[in-house]
């Protein structure tokens, strides 16, 4: 299963950020990081089932990559 980076937008209470969890999980992903300075998660999480994610308008879904700068 493909890996993504879950951040919430500004704003966004704490229990907001429980609930974008507890969605991920119950729709089978598996939260592998949380952040600490921004609110936010690293999930992995069925590519087929993503939109579901990206329905949440208190989050912002980017797939993890690797980020070169040359």
């Amino acid at each position: 299963m493909p890996i993504y980076n879950i951040t919430l937008k500004d704003g966004a209470s704490p229990d907001q950020l429980s609930k974008a969890k507890d969605d991920a999980k119950n729709q089978g992903g598996e939260v592998k990081h949380e952040f600490t300075l921004i609110k936010g998660f690293t999930v992995e999480f069925p590519a087929d089932k993503v939109t579901t994610l990206e329905t949440n308008e208190h989050i912002h879904v980017e797939q993890d990559g690797a980020v070169k700068t040359q």
